[in-house]
């Protein structure tokens, strides 16, 4: 990833509803969840969320399947974790005691975090 695209997706994440969509979406993984499901859940019109979805998927940051008759739309996470990996690529580069726990990744998302401690 170089600049250019880390500002290309932080502009998308740059407006509140659209953080909003983002955020609730990482809610249902890669399956994803039904337009229909996200403008309830946010409260916002659908002809908003259809605009707003199309630059969170033009960005790169969702990506759509059709199920049936709907269209369910999904974070995608191998965009997402590229971008936070760029974020913190130098993290603690040049400190002298490297890098303290409160640098590092806090674990593992969902459910699957507790099954995997053990």
């Amino acid at each position: 990833m170089n600049q250019t695209q880390a500002v290309t997706l932080l502009s998308a994440l740059g407006n509140e509803t659209r953080l909003n969509v983002f955020r609730y979406l990482t809610r249902f993984g890669p399956d994803g969840v039904a337009a229909k499901q996200i403008a309830r859940a946010i409260g916002v019109a659908p002809n908003s969320l259809s605009f707003h979805l199309k630059d969170l998927k033009h960005a790169g940051l969702v990506v759509t399947r059709r199920a049936g008759r709907e269209v369910h739309y999904a974070v995608d996470y191998a965009a997402t974790h590229t971008l936070v990996a760029y974020l913190i690529e130098h993290c603690c580069e040049d400190a002298p005691e490297g890098c303290p726990p409160a640098c590092r990744p806090q674990g593992q998302c969902g459910p699957s975090s507790a099954d995997d401690a053990k």
